[in-house]
């Protein structure tokens, strides 16, 4: 029998059942946006762009990654001009080039939408822009550590393969490994561009036309992959002291078979899992302590676990998180090459 009240029973049924479902889909309680200068045939970036989905899905957020498609920086310009306008909670970019980016992060300031800036650049520059913090490699250092390491084996002259000189601070990376070994790096550095084919024939070419160089630093795997080819090809696999920055399937095998000494590694999971977590968690304590959000991050559980599950150490300093440098190296190479180009 179909009484009022066991109607009532049922009609109360249905809207509790609707009521764990839509908490079981909630909607996201913030809406990022993180904006880089790498095009999209950069598949570094598939990293960073894996640590963003998992913090949105810890932190119940949504995060939009958009990068000019040829990496173009008046392209990004014009993104970051779009942020601004469209209201973001909050917004992640990269430093490419700070002096054309710098008019643009006011636009930001102006409308009190969070900044925190990651990978590229400089912890001072993050503060003159005005973030809240910084989330990356110091890119000077990471050479000159790597530097350090060539000297150690004797080193004294090397190629510095950069397929982004369109960002100044590529030549960080050079600089640093240059002043480490005690050579000019104006010398030594080769603009390859992000063409695979054409990397390979300028690496060929240049180690043709300077037989004597010693080492070669490649900047990350679009052009290490390439760089892999010429110098097997040229019969130098092994031969010649040869060291990248970040990690991908290629540079892993390269490791391991003895073509690539090491690769310093910036823990790109990190740049883009920390900075949607720490706007996530400021988002919800309705301020900007940095301090604060820190310490939130450190202590929750799935963070921990993430950090555990992929072999991750960020090191986190007064303002400002570092996610390298770090190094793979024939030792540890087993225990990261299963997750490489996914989370490491």
């Amino acid at each position: 029998m179909n009484s009022p009240f066991k109607k009532a029973l049922c009609i109360g049924a249905a809207i509790l059942s609707l009521g764990l479902c839509a908490g079981a889909q909630a909607d996201p309680v913030a809406h990022f946006d993180f904006i880089t200068h790498a095009p999209d045939s950069d598949a570094w970036w598939n990293t960073v762009k894996n640590g963003i989905k998992q913090a949105d899905e810890d932190f119940n957020v949504q995060t939009d990654y958009r990068n000019p498609p040829n990496g173009d920086i008046a392209d990004m310009v014009r993104l970051i001009d779009q942020a601004a306008a469209r209201n973001y909670d909050g917004v992640i970019t990269t430093i490419a080039d700070f002096d054309l980016l710098k008019d643009s992060v006011t636009k930001l300031k102006a409308k009190n939408i969070p900044l925190i800036t990651a990978n590229t650049g400089t912890e001072k520059q993050s503060a003159d822009l005005g973030a809240l913090m910084h989330v990356g490699q110091p890119e000077y250092l990471a050479g000159k550590e790597a530097g350090l390491r060539a000297k150690a084996d004797g080193v004294k002259s090397f190629l510095c393969v950069n397929h982004y000189a369109t960002n100044p601070l590529s030549f960080e990376r050079c600089r640093g490994f240059a002043e480490a070994i005690g050579v000019d790096m104006k010398s030594s550095v080769l603009d390859a561009g992000t063409d695979p084919t054409g990397i390979e024939s300028k690496v060929s070419a240049w180690l043709r036309a300077h037989p004597n160089t010693q080492a070669v630093l490649t900047l990350g795997p679009t052009s290490a992959d390439p760089t892999i080819r010429a110098v097997t090809k040229m019969g130098l696999a092994g031969k010649i002291w040869f060291a990248t920055f970040d990690i991908d399937p290629d540079v892993a095998k390269a490791i391991k078979d003895g073509t690539i000494k090491f690769c310093t590694d910036q823990q790109p999971y990190l740049q883009g899992y920390i900075p949607v977590a720490m706007l996530a968690i400021m988002h919800k304590n309705k301020n900007t302590d940095v301090a604060q959000a820190r310490a939130e991050l450190e202590r929750d559980p799935k963070f921990v676990k993430r950090l555990q599950d992929y072999g991750l150490k960020p090191v986190y300093e007064a303002r400002n998180i570092a996610s390298g440098p770090g190094f793979i190296t024939p030792q540890n190479i087993e225990q990261v090459s299963a997750l490489a180009g996914r989370y490491r």
